[in-house]
């Protein structure tokens, strides 16, 4: 039976620590098999291929993660480093094309062949990406052909 608080008060700090060390131990174990369990459910496919129709001890969820890591960062590292200056070039790009395909997609106006005109231009900024968008700049007679034929699925309430 566990001891009173009035008891617990008068234990020295040695014996308080010799009551204590049993929870916080058993708290600390509880914390490695909850992280262990999360693992064994992330990993639940990678488990399947390789161990199917088995009971997964602690240790076999370790070494799978570690090796299914081992492995992700090797795979990580084929495929090439990049830069931040490709990275940027790259969602620019994309944005660019996005936003000069969503401007044609509308009938021009003045504002929308200004905007389509500037996007064509090479960016002044230093460092900027050199990449021009691939769709050309729209005439006012393809723009209204374009606008009934909407490129991509995406539902857009206007």
């Amino acid at each position: 039976m566990a001891p009173s608080t009035v008891a617990v008060e008068l234990l020295s700090p040695k014996e308080k620590n010799r009551l204590r060390k049993p929870v916080v131990e058993k708290m600390r174990r509880d914390r490695i098999n909850s992280s262990i369990e999360q693992l064994k459910l992330l990993l639940e496919q990678e488990f399947a291929r390789h161990q199917p129709n088995s009971k997964l001890e602690k240790a076999d969820i370790l070494e799978m993660a570690v090796s299914y890591l081992k492995h992700s960062k090797a795979f990580a590292a084929a495929a090439g480093p990049k830069n931040l200056h490709q990275d940027y070039s790259e969602g620019y790009s994309w944005c660019l094309q996005e936003a000069v395909q969503f401007l044609t997609l509308h009938a021009a106006s003045d504002t929308q062949m200004k905007l389509l005109y500037h996007f064509q231009r090479p960016p002044a900024a230093p460092g900027a990406p050199t990449k021009e968008p691939k769709a050309p700049a729209p005439t006012p007679a393809k723009a209204n052909v374009t606008a009934r034929q909407p490129s991509c699925g995406l539902w857009r309430p206007w």
